[in-house]
């Protein structure tokens, strides 16, 4: 879901959200209506940005809001959230989940619940964004289509997080501050808000949809497999170089807990870089690597016939 997080109630825990996770037969139109709205909007600011050019300092703030929001998703919501690969100070938590929510890709509660259910099933019925359903389905059909109720079982520990609670509740709110209102807020202080809130805003949206999209998508569908055939996860280096180090899928695949996508040191994996920069400032710890030997042990397994 990419708008608003469902509610977190007493009947959460109920392990009857199975098999009927999602549901292709009922569109989600707040989705739908939203992504189309976004996307509208971003292709009229481009023609409008023809006519008008944008300040170039409100073009500057849609790389700085990509940039902040895409590593809350891959630094925040996926390598310390939905696989708890390093601990970090509650101030870059809350940089995270501010961010993270600029990404407009639903809570971190319910954002980490889906990937933990996609990594439990990928490739299978449980699995949110299946790729062999297609690349259609993986990259943004489940997100238009799927209205099931949400099972948070999965996610326990992060409710006992009273910062991830409170942007869960407050999900929504957040959502519209930091991907409409500041950038528009930041945009007066050089005479062009409309053109911040374009850019920052719609444009820089669309581009971080998509992006992250591929990931479930293309990533699963088009690249290199080196260390495990068992998933359709793949590595892939443009997905890497659009999603600050996500596209080292298959290892990712095979080694979830690392906090590191690409483990060569030419691999570009910028939330790799952030997370260490961090660790050397001590504002992040417990950071968990996989041992050489067995990432190598992996790579002779996937060589031997099956």
């Amino acid at each position: 879901m990419t708008v608003q997080p469902p509610s977190v109630d007493g009947r959460r825990h109920s392990q009857t959200v199975q098999a009927s996770f999602r549901s292709k037969s009922s569109p989600n139109c707040l989705n739908t209506w939203f992504l189309a709205a976004v996307h509208l909007v971003g292709a009229a600011a481009l023609v409008w940005a023809t006519v008008y050019p944008p300040a170039w300092l409100s073009v500057a703030l849609g790389f700085v809001w990509y940039w902040c929001s895409g590593l809350s998703i891959t630094g925040g919501y996926h390598r310390l959230f939905a696989h708890r690969s390093y601990r970090c100070s509650r101030l870059i938590s809350a940089f995270y989940l501010l961010f993270g929510a600029a990404a407009v890709q639903n809570s971190s509660l319910a954002w980490a619940s889906d990937h933990r259910r996609h990594h439990a099933h990928t490739d299978r019925d449980d699995d949110p964004y299946d790729a062999r359903q297609g690349l259609w389905w993986s990259h943004v059909g489940w997100v238009l289509q799927r209205e099931a109720p949400y099972d948070y079982s999965n996610v326990r520990d992060l409710e006992g997080d009273r910062l991830v609670m409170l942007q869960h509740e407050w999900y929504l709110l957040i959502a519209v501050v930091m991907a409409g209102l500041v950038p528009a807020i930041l945009g007066l202080a050089w005479g062009d808000p409309l053109g911040a809130f374009l850019w920052a805003g719609c444009l820089r949206l669309v581009a971080q949809y998509h992006s992250t999209f591929a990931i479930n998508s293309v990533a699963h569908r088009f690249g290199r497999r080196p260390y495990s055939h068992s998933t359709s996860a793949r590595d892939n280096a443009l997905v890497a170089l659009l999603t600050m180090g996500e596209g080292y899928h298959n290892f990712h695949h095979r080694f979830p807990s690392d906090f590191r996508n690409g483990i060569r040191w030419r691999d570009y994996d910028p939330t790799k870089w952030l997370v260490c920069a961090l660790a050397a400032v001590r504002l992040a710890w417990g950071l968990k690597r996989t041992p050489p030997e067995v990432i190598a042990r992996a790579k002779r397994e996937r060589l031997q016939p099956t």
